[in-house]
């Protein structure tokens, strides 16, 4: 049931008073707390993967994985915990620092305020509270509504682990309710994911807190003349559809050299057509259907607006209730939505491009700066690339959805601010303070 804004408001009290209890807790007591929160999920691998899958279909196997990221997540920021730390600077460049040294440390911002979407309820909750475990930080998360179960399994394993009954609440609440909390100035840091226009608003509405927002992208593939054609092929049908596609860097464009470009997409239509589709519960299954039918019916639509433009669909399409087959869309329009913008939904368009420099300029020409996918065997235009391209990261031989949990992870330009990945996101909890000492 949604907490009304008095229970949040009630919960928020109890949480930041326990801030200064928190700040004087050793580092091998949060790391032992970590640990033991990541060997619960190891332990109990089938039932959260279980409740993945029940309340958000994710296909089974995705789900067993995503909680073995949540639990690696646990043990890698055990170990963050017990060597994070600061440094010290010599003063006596100038005449004035002769005698002098600072010592810089990192201090917790304050509790935090964390707002998660569906589509890793476990993994992408974990990414901030791990972290704020780590570094000795109260928090307050709102789960996605859609996954209230997994929610709780994670609350209870929290609790299991040592960590403080005060030192954290879950709130599933009226995004009203949210908005009140998002502009409560008890918080320090609000950390949100979801979609590029609701993180803007909270930004907006957040005050003096420091955000950090994860948020959508469209993200691109470019297939140069010197890839790997068939490694290409089947990772980018893998990056495609993932989960239906619902993955903030799920990979939506694919940009082909037009020399190779037919070899390209016969091998990658045929890694398409070899997709399992159907029940996710079935371990078999690679593709099942979306969140809920309004999801789908909009990524429907989304299909047909290019069908009207004049772009050929060469497999999809389709749709029956939540489920949306895999959909390849060759040559779209540049202002159709599914180029446009964030589908996340089981969509991707092919594209013809007369070598690798147009490749980087499309890529540009978005909106959003998440993530870009690089096949070429040149070091030269990989560096290149990367010197160019204005997104959070730049995959070389891979698609642009490979995520390695202890990275950096975020966005540019619309895709958000800030970084995720265990240490990344203990820094944006943390502010220094420096200690100038003299002889």
């Amino acid at each position: 049931m949604d907490r009304t804004l008095e229970e949040a408001l009630a919960a928020v009290k109890i949480v930041s008073a326990s801030a200064p209890k928190l700040a004087a807790m050793p580092a091998h007591r949060r790391a032992a707390v970590l640990r033991s929160v990541s060997d619960i999920l190891r332990a109990r691998r089938e039932v959260f993967a279980a409740a993945i899958v029940e309340e958000v279909a994710k296909p089974l196997k995705a789900a067993r994985v995503e909680v073995d990221r949540a639990a690696f997540n646990f043990r890698w920021a055990a170990a963050e915990a017990e060597r994070f730390g600061g440094e010290w600077i010599p003063l006596d460049s100038d005449p004035s620092g002769e005698g002098r040294i600072a010592l810089v440390r990192r201090f917790s911002r304050g509790p935090c305020l964390f707002i998660t979407p569906f589509n890793f309820p476990l993994n992408l909750a974990v990414h901030k509270i791990a972290p704020a475990i780590a570094i000795g930080a109260p928090f307050v998360w709102k789960p996605a509504p859609q996954a209230p179960r997994t929610a709780r399994l994670l609350a209870d394993s929290l609790l299991e682990a040592g960590w403080p009954e005060d030192a954290f609440a879950v709130v599933v609440c009226a995004n009203e309710v949210a908005e009140a909390l998002v502009q409560d100035e008890r918080f320090g840091v609000l950390s949100f994911t979801g979609s590029d226009a609701v993180g803007w608003r909270l930004k907006s509405l957040c005050g003096r807190k420091h955000a950090v927002l994860e948020l959508g992208g469209n993200a691109g593939a470019i297939v140069a003349e010197d890839a790997d054609l068939p490694w290409a092929a089947a990772r980018c049908a893998a990056g495609a559809f993932a989960y239906a596609g619902q993955v903030c860097i799920s990979t939506q464009r694919i940009l082909v050299v037009e020399t190779v470009y037919e070899e390209f997409k016969k091998i990658f239509l045929e890694n398409v057509a070899e997709l399992s589709v159907g029940d996710p519960a079935d371990e078999r299954t690679d593709v099942g259907p979306m969140v809920d039918e309004r999801a789908a019916v909009r990524v429907e639509s989304w299909i047909e607006e290019a069908k009207a433009s004049g772009a050929a669909v060469l497999c999809g399409g389709g749709r029956s209730g939540r489920l949306v087959h895999p959909t390849v869309i060759e040559n779209p329009p540049r202002g159709a939505k599914v180029v446009c913008e964030e589908v996340f939904g089981p969509v991707v368009t092919l594209e013809r491009i007369p070598g690798i420099e147009h490749g980087l300029l499309e890529i540009s020409k978005s909106r959003f700066g998440l993530h870009a996918g690089l096949f070429t065997r040149d070091i030269e235009r990989v560096l290149g690339a990367w010197e160019r391209l204005d997104v959070g990261a730049l995959v070389v031989n891979d698609v642009p959805t490979y995520r390695s949990d202890p990275m950096p992870y975020g966005g540019n330009r619309e895709s958000g601010t800030g970084r995720e990945g265990v240490r990344w996101a203990m820094r944006e909890f943390t502010q220094t303070r420096a200690l100038i000492l003299k002889a």
